[in-house]
């Protein structure tokens, strides 16, 4: 009797536990950037797939800490840029390879597919794939000024009227507007650090004209649509929309380049439903979708022929702000090598505590 009532009770685990098991397959937890993932694109792919989303929004170093603290648990797909990919792969193990074959690659524009595997690779696997990219630059009220590099946010007659970041794409930006190449000292720490040195003494000397140090958007557009500010090192989408309630603010990219970046497909390491997540990609990557996700999002995508599905007043303002010359001078970031951030942290630091 004993034996019947423990197989009884055996049979009731193994039924809850299978119970457990088909409830995680059909969940697909996404760590994401805001408005990667509108409302409406969720619910389509949740009645296609039969999955059910959860959504996590994050940022680059959120979404890092947070794989670091679990080893790479928690979700089954983040979106980390492409830069912060390789270094924290091979420092902390936090990521999967992807399984190419389980991708509908034609959906990809081919030399952004190309470009983004080859900056994501490491020991002969790829790791990441691209998703949306885009730019920084300078938003500029052209009515009341004009601006045509990163230096002009430090000239006298701007003074107290501009912002930025105290974050590592200003210390990038300023170190192109010296001249100088930051990403060809990426593995040259010594020279990268005197290259930093100096843009941080640039920085330092800058502090006055700066009316704030944004650390969020609403910050920053209640700064230029008031006029406190006149001109901002942002990103493109920012300027853009700006743009549209305001024909007078622009974005700009410098004549030393705009930087630019990709957020990408990244399987982390303990992820338990790699399938849901390869449905994922392919379902963002078809144009209808992308179309939707990029609107959402005011940025463009890597899914080939999205663009044609865009809004047009989106397409017209990105052909202003960039023409082919433009274009062939953004600056896209490299993979970080590890330890490069403390680097650039301690001058920050230092930029911030200067008086």
């Amino acid at each position: 009797m004993k034996i019947r009532y423990s197989l009884i009770a055996a049979g009731v685990v193994a039924l809850a536990a299978a119970g457990t098991v088909s409830a995680q397959e059909k969940t697909f937890r996404l760590l994401t950037w805001a408005d990667y993932a509108p409302a409406d694109v969720v619910a389509q792919f949740e009645k296609e797939s039969g999955y059910k989303v959860e959504v996590t929004l994050s940022n680059n170093e959120e979404m890092i800490s947070k794989l670091r603290a679990t080893g790479g648990a928690g979700f089954d797909l983040a979106q980390p840029s492409q830069d912060r990919i390789t270094g924290p792969q091979k420092e902390f193990g936090i990521y999967k390879s992807m399984d190419l074959s389980k991708l509908k690659s034609e959906l990809f524009i081919p030399s952004m597919l190309d470009a983004t595997k080859k900056n994501t690779t490491l020991d002969g696997k790829v790791f990441g794939l691209p998703h949306i990219w885009g730019t920084e630059g300078l938003v500029v009220n052209t009515k009341l000024t004009q601006m045509s590099d990163y230096p002009d946010l430090c000239r006298a007659d701007v003074k107290g009227k501009v912002s930025m970041r105290l974050k590592r794409p200003t210390l990038i930006s300023f170190a192109f507007a010296s001249g100088k190449d930051p990403f060809a000292l990426y593995n040259d720490p010594k020279a990268y650090t005197a290259l930093m040195e100096e843009v941080g003494k640039t920085l330092t000397a800058c502090k006055s004209n700066v009316k704030f140090y944004w650390d969020n958007k609403d910050m920053l557009f209640n700064g230029m649509r008031t006029a406190e500010v006149v001109g901002a090192l942002m990103w493109d989408t920012g300027g853009w929309k700006l743009n549209g309630e305001n024909p007078d603010i622009k974005f700009i990219a410098p004549k030393s380049g705009a930087t630019g970046w990709i957020d990408t497909f990244a399987i982390p390491a303990k992820g338990k439903n790699d399938a849901a997540a390869y449905a994922w990609i392919n379902f963002n990557m078809r144009p209808e979708i992308a179309a939707k996700v990029a609107t959402s999002a005011g940025n463009f995508t890597a899914s080939k022929g999205a663009d044609q599905l865009m809004d047009a007043k989106l397409k017209a303002q990105f052909a202003a702000s960039f023409p082919e010359a433009a274009i062939k001078n953004i600056r896209w970031y490299p993979a970080v090598p590890a330890g490069l951030e403390e680097i650039e942290g301690r001058i920050l630091d230092r930029v911030k505590a200067a008086n």
